[in-house]
């Protein structure tokens, strides 16, 4: 599947879209590539329900450059995410070369 910013569906997201589909969640619109506030996410995966916890399957918040933040989902041994530098989403097999800001899963 290829890299769309905003992007929802089977033709092409980002890293909020990867997200939202793999959960099932509404998300926002709208945002910059860069510079989203980490408090605004957090509490977005709070009134969604989610909760800290670092799972296969938990939402991963990282810090890949100045003023960035990513999202993932984890896969207990890497990553799935939406990669804009190859342009698809792609698994990233290991430990993280970003800083790891938080895991969240939803409480059920």
């Amino acid at each position: 599947m290829r890299f769309r910013l905003h992007g929802r569906d089977l033709a092409g997201m980002d890293c909020v879209g990867l997200v939202a589909w793999a959960w099932e969640a509404a998300v926002p619109t709208g945002y910059a590539l860069r510079s989203a506030p980490r408090a605004r996410i957090e509490e977005a995966l709070a009134a969604s329900g989610f909760v800290p916890g670092d799972t296969p399957g938990a939402i991963v918040l990282a810090a890949p450059g100045p003023g960035q933040l990513h999202l993932g989902i984890s896969t207990g041994t890497g990553l799935i995410h939406a990669d804009a530098t190859l342009r698809r989403v792609a698994e990233r097999p290991g430990v993280l070369p970003w800083p790891v800001l938080g895991a969240w899963i939803r409480e059920d």
